[in-house]
């Protein structure tokens, strides 16, 4: 969704509450697609401070489906965001160029809701996410997952010294 901001320049002090709905249904993450199951409005409270320059704060709830790092298993994870911003709509001659912050989700006017929803999701992930803490994982020869089944693969760890001799009786294993 994007918001007009010209509206907010007209006197300085103004300040606006808005409502947004989130149009992404999936939310593309630099380590894969995540879906989407629940999403709340976005409420942003913007403030005009002067000079083309917009405080933002706002929040959302959103719950996504992302796969368990050990098992690959769905895992429903909540995800509270709130988030502060100084929106800077100078032309880039006049900003200060030690203090400027890239706005992807700024676009002349317009502000893309999504974008900034997606900006702070990036910094909000967690970094590890498991459907439980006791995740056996899955099999690394025949990809069985652990947790429901139990396969038949050696498992042994062999010293990586020992691997020529390993060979050598492979070869005169009889068939």
């Amino acid at each position: 969704m994007l918001i007009n901001l010209s509206e907010l320049f007209t006197l300085e002090g103004k300040e606006k509450i808005y409502n947004c709905e989130i149009e992404m249904a999936v939310y593309h993450a630099p380590g894969g697609d995540y879906r989407i199951l629940s999403k709340s409005p976005v409420v942003l409270k913007m403030l005009n401070t002067g000079g083309k320059r917009l405080d933002l704060e706002g929040s959302t709830d959103l719950s996504l489906e992302i796969p368990c790092d050990r098992c690959l298993d769905p895992v429903r994870k909540d995800i509270h965001l709130t988030f502060v911003r100084t929106l800077d709509l100078r032309d880039p001659e006049e900003r200060d160029t030690e203090d400027f912050e890239e706005q992807p989700y700024l676009d002349g006017y317009s502000l893309d809701v999504d974008q900034l929803v997606c900006d702070e999701l990036i910094l909000n992930l967690p970094m590890k996410v498991l459907c439980r803490e006791d995740c056996k994982g899955i099999c690394n020869r025949c990809g069985a997952n652990l947790n429901y089944e139990t396969c038949d693969c050696d498992t042994r760890s062999l010293d990586p010294r020992m691997a020529v001799i390993q060979d050598i009786f492979k070869q005169f294993k009889e068939v």
